[in-house]
Order: C-alpha cells, then sequence, then structure tokens
C-alpha cells in the first residue's frame, strides 16, 4: 500500500508540476467564498484513484473533488490531490499531493510529495516517518521561546478570525515567529521533518490533515484538537507539535477558544 500511495503521489507530482504557471484564470472555478478549483485539482485526483483503484479495486476512497467512492470497506484512502490551490493557481510554488489510508477507523499510513522540491514524505504505522527515504524526527525544542510555528488563518470560517488573532497574538509573543505557507499538508511534514516545532488551524478537512497525523506520529510528535481531544480530523481544529511544546501551545490557544464550536453548517 506504500509503494501504491508513493506512486500515486509521484504520479499526480507529474501532472502538477507539468501545468503550473499554465492555468488561466477563466479556468479556475470558486467552490464557495475563498476556496478554489480548477482542472489539475480533478485530473491530479483522477489519476490518484485510478493508480489506487487499480490495485485495491475493493477499497473505499474519500477525496476532496469528488468525494467518496467504492464500497463501504475497513480499508479507506483519503486524498488530497493539490493542497495549497491558491498558490498553485497564482503561481506561489509552495503546495503538495497528500495521501493516507486509514484501516478500521485507524490512519496507519501517510505520503505527502511536494512535486517542485521533490521532497516526499512518507509514514507508515510502527515503521517510523521518511523524506526521501532518510528517516526524520520532530525537533527538540522545549519551550514556546525557541520554537517556530505554523498555521493557516480561517479564510473559510471568517466569523472566528477575532478569537483567532488574539491567539496568533499571544503564540507570536511568545515564540520566535510563526509562518503561514498556504498548505496545511507541507505545514504538518515539515513539522515531522523539524523545520516547525508546532502548528494549529481552524477549518481544514480531513484530506488535509491524515497524511501528515501519521508523519507527526511516527517522527515522534503530539497531534489532536485544541482540546487534546482525538477526533481532531474530523472535527476541523488541529494541535500538532513536536510534543515538548504541545501544553505550552494548547494552553494559550484555550484561553481564546474553551469549547468546541461548531465550524460548519
Amino acid at each position: 500500500m506504500l509503494e501504491t500511495a508513493k506512486n500515486a503521489a509521484y504520479a499526480a507530482g507529474e501532472i502538477l508540476k507539468k501545468n503550473f504557471g499554465r492555468v488561466p484564470q477563466e479556468a479556475v472555478r470558486k467552490k464557495k467564498q475563498n476556496d478554489f478549483l480548477s482542472f489539475v485539482d480533478e485530473e491530479s485526483e483522477k489519476k490518484i484513484v485510478e493508480i489506487i483503484q487499480a490495485e485495491f479495486p475493493s477499497h473505499a476512497v474519500l477525496a476532496e473533488e469528488s468525494g467518496g467512492s467504492g464500497p463501504e470497506n475497513e480499508y479507506m484512502w483519503i486524498v488530497d490531490p493539490l493542497d495549497g490551490t491558491t498558490n498553485y493557481i497564482t503561481g506561489i510554488p509552495l503546495f503538495a499531493v497528500s495521501i493516507a489510508m486509514q484501516y478500521q477507523n485507524e490512519l496507519v499510513l501517510g505520503v505527502i510529495y511536494d512535486p517542485i522540491r521533490d521532497e516526499l514524505f512518507s509514514a507508515e504505522k510502527g515503521r517510523g516517518a521518511f523524506l526521501n527515504g532518510s528517516s526524520i524526527q520532530v525537533s527538540g525544542k522545549v519551550s514556546l521561546n525557541e520554537s517556530i510555528l505554523a498555521t493557516g488563518f480561517p479564510f473559510k470560517t471568517k466569523q472566528f478570525l477575532p478569537q483567532y488573532l488574539q491567539a496568533f497574538h499571544d503564540i507570536f509573543e511568545r515564540s520566535i515567529g510563526i509562518r503561514r505557507m498556504g498548505s496545511a499538508a507541507v505545514d504538518l511534514a515539515y513539522l515531522a521533518a523539524g523545520r516547525f516545532d508546532g502548528f494549529w488551524e481552524i477549518g481544514l478537512s480531513p484530506w488535509d490533515t491524515a497524511a501528515g497525523t501519521v508523519l507527526i506520529r511516527e517522527a515522534g510528535g503530539q497531534i489532536s484538537d485544541f482540546w487534546n481531544g482525538s477526533n481532531f480530523v474530523w472535527n476541523n481544529y488541529i494541535l500538532a507539535s513536536n510534543g515538548r511544546i504541545h501544553e505550552e501551545t494548547g494552553e494559550i490557544i484555550r484561553k481564546h477558544f474553551p469549547v468546541y464550536q461548531k465550524v460548519y453548517e
């Protein structure tokens, strides 16, 4: 299954590279406010699903653009064919393919591929995390004041912006700095590789975070929702870290998000 995920990620990455900088504005469609789609997302997703279904025709697939497909099964692939579409269509060379496998409701495999840098991050439950075949681990930073974090603003859920910016302010004041890359998959992969020390965001979907979840766990990190719950892939609140700064970061966030609020109607 890992080889299938890698092959699918590489094939999708070729589609992304081939079309990068060649998507006219009239070919971009708006799915909802500030959320865009191009033919490249669809071509990439079609290729990934084809490769998976050729090897595992009985498996279910949950993909960002086409939704669920295949029979109900204890095996389910979770696919984001192009994470960072806004970057992609505006010519910013930072985006990724994200593919995960869930077995009996547990995430067990994840692959994130950045085709511009040719960086393939991969992980399987119990087997460690890797970047282009070399083992990776989360950072050893022990406090926020020596850490760099990543985040993404709630551009699809602007009703949360005031409290989000308050949390951003407090974390920014206590850390070295914060980065906003435009691709949650890349953020999570970088955290697993020790480039970032923490990450939080509101409003992400399962295909944004599933592969990164496996990477971070296998790289020795910690991942939860804002309240240390385990349903973060599905409840749209995510906090990830190297484990050492998890509680300190979470305490700050919970001051501004003390209880769960439904993100999408």
